[in-house]
């Protein structure tokens, strides 16, 4: 079983961490930014000096193939290098360079590849600078239209579009992927499950369906003072109350539902006057599809109208389960066996290009910890030893990924 270099990866992970660097050890990267540029620029020159064959497509999506003895669809890794803003030094950037130092390890060891092997570096995964996240892997898997989010703007109004075409990695239509044997993504947990349980690697066996509905509740404002308590039509009552039913209700739902009240807006937000609308979001997230559909039963449950207030639930958005290849959790799971890393095997709560890419490709991910849970911050951190072990499982999976469907296409 072959290692990665540790010390190699930190080095690659320290250069990368320059780009975007914010005052406080994170990166503020956003996508396709003269940051996200000279980090695209970097990891370009990292490729081309390995001897891979760099090829971008019309979403600025970057794929760096090493050719295999089979001219057989390649097997992919990958991640992003975009980041939130104030973000941290791992989040997306790990995927990239430990698929980057698995080609080092290949070459320097002189390993034959039966397939090709490619790098691939999503544009746009966080959203933080174009609505949506993982805009341009959910445009060449169909989940989103291309026209509508080329005119995706940021906060000064560019376009994204606008964006592609200043950054020089506006790409070809025909350079999309379009199939692959298969997809691998390493990323952090961000969460704090792998510290807690002193665990070295999560196999990610999919990504958590979730809803998210806004509650609009409209009342009366009037002087604070002047007004009786029975005469009121006070919307932020009726919101406390609303929550407090959500809160205990869907406590009760399952111990691993996980739910969030993100966002609450209270108008006009002055402390004379009583307010006349109040509109808080609710986010749910399970891997059981019916419990999701008992957490939606339970926010379309809210009055629609109370103490003289009305109420409005509506649906943002929301997923469905996405379930990984399970041959490939397999593979992932000997892997940590072979090198005796303790592992589990867990759904991811965030977000990930891969849960698109799985609807085209067998896809898996692997997880390694985050410290304190911490991610999207400054504070993120993960020990390189950490990032090191991800790595190994990476190449080790790769690999025998590569005699798996090698044997295969042989006996056809």
């Amino acid at each position: 079983m072959y290692k990665c270099n540790q010390s190699r990866l930190k080095e690659s992970l320290e250069q990368f961490s320059r780009f975007g660097a914010t005052e406080n050890g994170g990166v503020t990267r956003l996508s396709l930014s003269k940051e996200d540029i000279e980090a695209r620029n970097y990891f370009a020159e990292c490729c081309k000096e390995l001897g891979m064959e760099l090829v971008i497509d019309d979403m600025a999506n970057m794929y760096a193939t090493l050719p295999g003895k089979r001219d057989l669809p390649p097997i992919m890794m990958g991640s992003h290098l975009d980041s939130v803003e104030k973000g941290g030094r791992f989040d997306g950037v790990l995927g990239v360079l430990t698929a980057l130092e698995v080609v080092r390890t290949i070459k320097e060891n002189d390993i034959e590849l039966e397939l090709p092997l490619t790098i691939v570096n999503f544009t746009n995964e966080e959203g933080a600078r174009f609505d949506p996240a993982m805009m341009s892997s959910g445009v060449i898997t169909n989940k989103f239209d291309k026209e509508k989010m080329l005119q995706s703007t940021d906060k000064n109004g560019i376009t994204f579009l606008e964006a592609l075409k200043e950054s020089g990695y506006e790409g070809s239509i025909d350079n999309r992927l379009k199939e692959a044997t298969a997809f691998l993504e390493l990323h952090i947990e961000q969460g704090p499950i792998l510290e807690a349980e002193q665990l070295e690697i999560g196999v990610v066996e999919g990504v958590l369906g979730m809803c998210c509905y806004e509650v609009s509740i409209s009342g009366e404002s009037d002087h604070a003072g002047t007004t009786p308590m029975k005469m009121r039509k006070d919307p932020l009552f009726l919101a406390t109350k609303c929550i407090s039913t959500l809160i205990e209700q869907l406590g009760s739902v399952d111990e691993e539902l996980v739910y969030t009240i993100g966002r609450v807006n209270v108008s006009p937000n002055i402390h004379t006057v009583i307010p006349n609308k109040v509109v808080f979001t609710i986010d749910a997230r399970h891997k059981d599809p019916k419990k999701i559909s008992e957490v939606e039963d339970i926010i379309q449950a809210l009055p629609s109208e109370e103490a003289g207030c009305f109420v409005r639930k509506e649906k943002l958005w929301g997923r469905d389960t996405v379930d990984f290849d399970s041959e490939i959790c397999d593979q992932i799971e000997q892997a940590c066996n072979g090198y005796g890393y303790s592992s589990k095997r867990l759904y991811s709560g965030a977000g990930h290009d891969a849960q698109y890419i799985a609807s085209i490709v067998p896809t898996a991910m692997i997880f390694v910890p985050s410290i304190n849970g911490k991610s999207h911050c400054e504070e993120e951190e993960t020990t390189y030893e950490d990032c090191a072990k991800g790595a190994d499982v990476l190449i080790e999976t790769v690999l025998n990924l590569q005699t798996k469907f090698a044997i295969s296409e042989a006996a056809i």
